[in-house]
């Protein structure tokens, strides 16, 4: 009986051990089989889709943005939807992180599920450094670790005040030591080097270019504003009221808008973009002095572009081009080097296509589309048409070729053809010939609205004149400016 016992005990302790090995090997091979992709997306405030050498603007040194085309796939229909108030970075942000749509989002991210917080769940480790404008609470709702963390609009990023997730919470902010964009790369280069067992999902939002352009003094980059060209779509005034003309961000320079002033602006503008440009550089040096180099996908986007000068205008709130459409650079494994595509996306299709790569799951409220058949074949199109909206005073439609775009307070109705005049100068909308074609698109435009939840109309029963004043006479205008320190 004592052998049978003995040999009993021996029995189960070694049932026990296998157990705890097999328990051990199916771990270490469950980590061994987690080779998801990493992200890390970079993501620019208020950049044009035309400041990247790489992409033709000659007169702009973006040499690290320049590395990323080089080694990926850039989208040259990318567009943010809009926004429904006049800071449209929130609604851009929130658009992207929730994948829904303008007229569905939750500005705060507090309602639904986010994209990080989706990796999250699949167990990525999920990380932001940067500028957040979607409201304190939502940070640890969609990361785990959040550093460097600018909760607010816009600042002089000499003097901001930054702050860390902390139990949950965001600490009391402090002045940071530096400006504010080498903090958000020095915090991604910190979380890049640290060791990682597990994939993960690191986002570095900046806030450069938004206004005020302000670069250390020692930045070597500089632009002569006399070397500068004027846009091609550059007008001294914007021709009537398109619903924002008096904005904070429209009051920066006076009207009408003179030639050097713009030269001034975007020569400023581009030395910013050119900073942000050495500071992405760093972390993509770190990253690639890293074990995941070879296993990362690179995301460079912005959430929105912006006038500075074009159509007489100098913000983000209007549906024209220069401010709706943002860039995107995509590059990592799998992705299609040294190309560039003509497929059509949001903006908040970018996470579900990213989803789709690293195997996620996204929320079940997230409506973007995943373009994963474009970022294999970059001639394979993404979306028939986009649909833009600012506020309940400007409405677009565009497709391949056409673009309409309608001001309802007004009863006034542009139509572009982009294939012969990409810049927006000649509107067509009131040309005999092209009335079928205005039809047709309303009617589209409509459509898509509705389907997308927008409640606004196409028309109005009492529009308001179309022409439109600066308010100088009554000091309206020397107001604004002086707004332009306000959050925007």
């Amino acid at each position: 009986m004592i052998n049978a016992l003995f040999e009993g005990i021996v029995m189960t302790r070694a049932f026990v051990c296998l157990l705890l090995l097999v328990g051990c090997s199916v771990t270490n091979l469950a980590h061994a089989a987690d080779v998801r992709p990493n992200v890390l997306f970079l993501f620019a405030d208020d950049q044009r889709a035309d400041t990247i050498a790489a992409l033709g603007n000659s007169h702009i040194q973006t040499p690290n943005l320049d590395r990323l085309v080089r080694r990926g796939l850039a989208f040259d229909r990318a567009y943010m939807q809009g926004g429904l108030n006049g800071a449209t970075c929130v609604p851009s942000r929130a658009m992207l992180l929730s994948g829904r749509c303008l007229f569905r989002i939750d500005e705060k991210l507090l309602r639904d599920e986010t994209w990080p917080a989706a990796f999250g769940r699949a167990g990525y480790s999920t990380f932001v450094s940067g500028k957040w404008h979607n409201g304190e609470k939502s940070i640890a709702r969609s990361f785990q670790q959040a550093r460097g963390i600018f909760e607010g609009g816009m600042t002089n990023p000499l003097n901001a005040k930054l702050s860390d997730l902390v139990e949950g919470s965001l600490t009391t902010p402090k002045l940071a030591p530096k400006h504010a964009c080498e903090v958000f790369a020095d915090e991604a280069i910190r979380f890049l080097n640290a060791k990682h067992e597990r994939p993960f999902f690191c986002y570095v939002p900046f806030d450069a270019p938004h206004d005020p352009h302000v670069v250390p003094k020692d930045f070597k980059i500089r632009y002569d504003a006399d070397q500068i060209p004027l846009p091609p779509n550059f007008l001294p005034q914007h021709p009537w009221n398109n619903g924002e003309m008096t904005i904070r961000d429209e009051a920066l320079l006076r009207w009408p808008r003179q030639p050097e002033k713009i030269r001034e602006m975007i020569a400023e503008y581009y030395r910013y973009v050119s900073y942000l440009d050495a500071e992405i550089g760093r972390v993509l040096d770190a990253l690639e002095a890293s074990p995941h180099a070879k296993n990362t996908i690179v995301v460079f986007a912005a959430d929105s572009g912006v006038a500075r000068g074009s159509h007489g205008l100098i913000g983000k709130q209007n549906c024209y081009e220069h401010s709706m459409r943002v860039p995107l650079i995509m590059s990592g494994p799998g992705i299609p080097q040294g190309q560039r595509t003509n497929a059509m996306c949001y903006l908040f299709d970018v996470l579900p296509t990213l989803g789709k790569l690293c195997d996620v799951s996204g929320p079940t409220t997230s409506e973007g589309i995943e373009f994963t058949a474009t970022v294999k074949d970059p001639t394979h199109a993404a979306r028939p048409q986009l649909v833009l909206g600012y506020k309940s005073v400007q409405r677009a439609i565009r497709d391949d070729r056409w673009k309409l775009i309608r001001y309802p307070h007004i009863d006034k109705t542009q139509l572009f053809d982009l294939q012969a005049d990409p810049h927006e100068i000649t509107n067509l909308a009131d040309k005999p010939e092209h009335a079928a074609k205005v039809a047709d698109l309303m009617t589209r435009l409509e459509k898509d609205l509705t389907a997308f939840g927008d409640k606004h109309p196409l028309k109005v029963s009492n529009p308001e004149p179309a022409e439109w004043t600066p308010p100088v006479a009554n000091g309206k205008a020397n107001k604004a400016r002086n707004a332009k320190k306000k959050p925007a």
